[in-house]
Order: structure tokens, then C-alpha cells, then sequence
């Protein structure tokens, strides 16, 4: 892999830098602020995110510019901006870094994106796990203020804008944009039913924009570098710029790696995390977080960006690359992650409610050697009556440690009924204990 330049880690590489308001100042911190509050129209900003391709980091992948864009141009009444940081997806720990050791990178990215959309408002609505991330977030939040970043008339311009940190109950459902609302509201954390979308019915039912950690950390780079030096880095031009991938796994440097998008896997894993921590050859690696499916160890030349992830069979989801090496039992995988998804149902809706339920149950029974032929035809059914049949995406997110794991490795789910089988040949009396 040539060399690359980090956008959103360099400042944390450097010796000494703490993330305080002076070290980020030293750094061209809030000059990016500086450049365009007052000074240049906010549509001028909307249409400069748009020139750089910006996606969305959180799993999505929109372009950010174009969903700023949909907010009610002639809406005269409060909008909000709400940063979602409630990264709970497995294998995903990428916010958490940004928001522990470069907190005033992210703010400035929410206040030019408050400036861009016209939000006087903004929450940052944390994982509530991420217990310092919010105390850093929360006295990042006071500098800002004393320096007169936030608040009101910031920078004497006139111009309001505020931020406050709201702490989520550690319900992954929350990272959905819509059930994160009605946890900002104080409602259960349910997704809604869409349209309406949170563009024109969001926050208090007002126009709102729900953007991730990454996503608003890359503003200040865009306005102060260009939408051309973004745009021409990755694999323009439907996925630029970097894109910070959490490696973990069988690996030897498990961490967080900034790449430009369009790398493979293959570099990422090989190179930037050292390869596999044992002589075992790779077996299979999820792509971007839990609920993208599972890819072999022939995907390991495709290009990390949305397309070619999309064109093998998976998605970048959140950026949580999680590798297995020769030997993991992947029905046990499939079962681990899915037990994740059946806790963190929300409940909602009934395929996605019942569905996961037997879904574990099922799987258990084949991993305890009790399982049936006849099983897998139930997988199959079960998770063909969930996907697209739920509110939100979290039907399709939970069969896809399934549905994978049954495609590139349906032997291993054959050997272990068939083991089932023939202990039960022997033992017959076991089929009694069998529900």
C-alpha cells in the first residue's frame, strides 16, 4: 500500500497532543469555523459537501450534502442537528476514539453543520456505556463555549448555535436515526414509520439532519482544504476521502486503521494489521460491522468502498472488519452474533420479535448436537419472513450471520446435525430431550 496521509487521526499521532481546545488550536482548529460563519452563505457550505462526495460513515453510506439538502428550504421554525454517537455495533469502535481523543474536531464539524442547515440546536446523543467519552465531550463543550464558539452571537456574528450531550441507556436500536429521536424525546427508543423522514418530521416533529460521529468530524477538513483535495482521494467518485475501519479479530494489531477508501482487504488486514496472529490461514472476515454478511477469503482483493463491498455479496456498514482465521466454528459465530441481535430486538415488529426468538433457538439446538435436517429449512424460512418485512433495517441486519455462514458454509451446520444424528442412533432416548 503507497503512503497516505491521515485526515481524522493525525492530530492524536502526534506526541503530546491531549484534544484540549488549545492543542486543536494549534493544530488550525476552528479556522474552518472561522472561514465560513457570516462570511459565506449557508448553501455555499451545503453545496461545497456536496462538490467532496462525503457518505455517511455510520453504515448507510448517504451523501451528506444531498441529505442536508432536503430539509423544507422555506421552513421559517426551529431545525435541529443531532450527532449520532451511539456507536454499539460489534466489532465498530471508531467513534469512540475520535470522540475520547479529538472532541473538538467533532464539535466543529457539528457547529458547521448547524451553520449549513440553519440548526440553533444540536445534540450529541452518546452510547451510555461511553461514560468519559461524554464527561470529554461535555468539557470540550464548556472551552468551546468560553472561547465563544458556541452559544450565542459565536464569533460576533450573530449567530446562535448550541450543543448539548444527551446519554442514550445502551439500547442498540438507538443508533437507528428515527428511534434515536424518540430517545431524544424521552419516548422507548422504537424506530418510526417512514416517510414521514426526519428531514421535514424529525426532532419535536421539526426538520432535522442525524449525522454520524465520522461524518461531521470530516467537515472541518473539507471546508478548510477544499472539496477537490477530498474528492480526489479513495475511489472518486462515489466513495472518497478516508474512511476509518476498526480491524479486530484474528489479527496481530487489532485497532483502528485511517485508509483511503478503495484500498482492499487484503492491504488492510496484511499490512496495516500485521496479518493473522497465528500460521492459520484466513477462514472469513465480516466487512463492516455484525449485521454485514460474512465474505471468504476470495474477497480478499475487493476494493474497500461501497460499490465493490455491495457488488461481493456485503456492505461497509460501520467499518467493523472482523477476521476469523482457519478453524473458527462459523456456525458458532452465526449463533454468538445472533444471540446479540435477539437481545437487542426492540420488539416492535412481529417477524423481527418472534423471528429472532426462534431463530436462536434453532441455532442452539444444532451448535448443543440436537439439531434436525430439517433445521436448515427452517433457517431459511424464518429468515426469509424477516428480511424487509420490519420498520427499520434491523430485520435484515440480524439473518445476515445466517443466511452468510449458510452459503459459504453450510457443511459445517450438515456435520454437526449429522453428529446429532448419529449420537442419537446410539442413543435414542435423546430425541426425547429434543424441543
Amino acid at each position: 500500500m503507497s503512503k497516505h496521509e491521515p485526515v481524522l487521526l493525525k492530530n492524536m499521532l502526534q506526541p503530546g497532543y491531549t484534544g484540549s481546545l488549545a492543542d486543536y488550536e494549534k493544530t488550525g482548529g476552528y479556522q474552518a469555523l472561522r472561514k465560513v460563519v457570516g462570511k459565506v452563505p449557508p448553501t455555499d457550505v451545503t453545496g461545497t459537501v456536496m462538490k467532496s462526495g462525503l457518505r455517511g460513515r455510520g453504515g448507510a453510506g448517504f451523501p451528506t450534502g444531498v441529505k442536508w439538502g432536503f430539509l423544507p428550504k422555506d421552513y421559517q421554525g426551529p431545525r435541529y442537528l443531532c450527532c449520532n454517537a451511539d456507536e454499539s455495533e460489534p466489532g465498530t469502535f471508531k467513534d469512540r476514539q475520535l470522540i475520547e481523543r479529538d472532541p473538538h474536531q467533532i464539535l466543529e464539524g457539528i457547529l458547521l453543520a448547524c451553520y449549513a442547515i440553519g440548526a440553533e440546536s444540536a445534540y450529541i446523543y452518546i452510547r451510555g456505556e461511553f461514560v468519559l467519552g461524554a464527561k470529554i465531550l461535555e468539557a470540550a463543550i464548556a472551552e468551546a463555549r468560553t472561547a465563544g464558539y458556541i452559544g450565542t452571537n459565536i464569533l460576533s456574528t450573530g449567530i446562535t448555535a448550541n450543543v448539548w450531550v444527551h446519554r442514550g441507556a445502551g439500547a442498540y436500536i438507538c443508533g437507528e436515526e428515527t428511534a434515536l429521536l424518540e430517545s431524544l424525546e424521552g419516548k422507548r427508543g422504537l424506530p418510526r414509520v417512514k416517510p414521514p423522514f426526519p428531514a421535514t418530521h424529525g426532532l419535536y416533529n421539526k426538520p432535522t439532519v442525524v449525522n454520524n460521529v465520522e461524518t461531521l468530524a470530516n467537515l472541518p477538513h473539507i471546508i478548510s482544504r477544499g472539496p477537490e483535495w477530498f474528492a480526489s482521494i479513495g475511489s472518486p467518485p462515489k466513495s472518497t476521502g478516508t474512511r476509518i475501519f476498526c480491524v479486530s479479530g484474528h489479527v496481530k494489531r487489532p485497532g483502528n486503521y485511517e485508509v483511503p477508501m478503495g484500498v482492499t482487504f487484503r492491504e488492510l488486514i496484511y499490512e496495516e494489521a500485521g496479518g493473522m496472529r497465528s500460521n492459520k490461514p484466513i477462514k472469513a472476515f465480516i466487512p463492516g460491522g455484525a449485521s454485514a454478511p460474512f465474505l471468504t477469503p476470495d474477497s480478499l482483493d475487493v476494493k474497500l468502498d461501497f460499490e465493490s463491498v455491495a457488488a461481493a455479496g456485503s456492505m461497509l456498514g460501520s467499518g467493523g472488519v472482523t477476521v476469523m482465521e482457519e478453524g473458527t466454528d462459523m456456525v458458532w459465530a452465526a449463533l454468538r452474533l445472533m444471540e446479540f441481535f435477539y437481545h437487542e430486538s426492540c420488539g416492535k415488529c412481529s417477524p423481527c420479535r418472534e423471528g429472532s426468538s426462534w431463530l436462536v433457538q434453532t441455532m442452539r439446538r444444532i451448535v448443543a448436537k440436537r439439531g434436525r435436517m430439517e433445521d436448515l429449512e427452517t433457517l431459511v424460512d424464518l429468515c426469509k419472513n424477516i428480511a424487509g418485512r420490519t420498520v427499520c433495517a434491523f430485520g435484515d441486519a440480524e439473518i445476515s450471520p445466517i443466511m452468510s455462514t449458510l452459503k459459504h458454509w453450510r457443511p459445517e451446520y450438515v456435520k454437526m446435525i449429522h453428529e446429532a444424528e448419529a449420537a442419537n442412533l446410539i442413543h435414542p432416548k435423546r430425541i426425547m430431550a429434543q424441543p
